[in-house]
């Protein structure tokens, strides 16, 4: 049975779906966008400040579900414009440092017409 993550500091559902859920020992992480959990306001209009938005709501989902960067197995990320590809990967690079597979797609929109969203799956320890 998988059981529901829920942090404040990251940014809360914006549809019916959980910020993550742990089944086992691996964590889901709902797909993450540059929403200032403060605000609840996009962060920064250029693929710079909106990465690093992104890099800080999984890191918090990640410590709310007993994890870190380090534990990421698998990420999916969606690129609104793959010019920003390089950009978005030196920043990608500094949080997951013991790269992880991964998948990187452009697509058409993202929710809230951010420039990105990255979604994780980590090991967590066995409890």
């Amino acid at each position: 049975m998988a059981k529901k993550v829920s942090t404040d500091k990251a940014p809360a559902a914006i549809g019916p779906y959980s910020q993550g859920v742990i089944v086992g020992n691996l964590f889901f992480a709902s797909g993450q966008i540059a929403i200032n959990p403060a605000t609840g306001e996009i962060e920064g209009n250029n693929i710079v400040d909106q990465t690093e938005q992104v890099m800080k709501n999984i890191k918090a989902l990640l410590e709310a579900a007993g994890t870190d960067f380090s534990k990421v197995v698998k990420t999916t990320c969606f690129l609104v414009d793959m010019a920003n590809f390089g950009t978005f990967n030196e920043i990608y690079a500094r949080y997951f440092t013991e790269k992880p597979a991964r998948s990187c797609v452009a697509v058409k929109t993202l929710p809230k017409d951010v420039l990105c969203e990255v979604e994780v799956i980590a090991e967590i320890e066995a409890k």
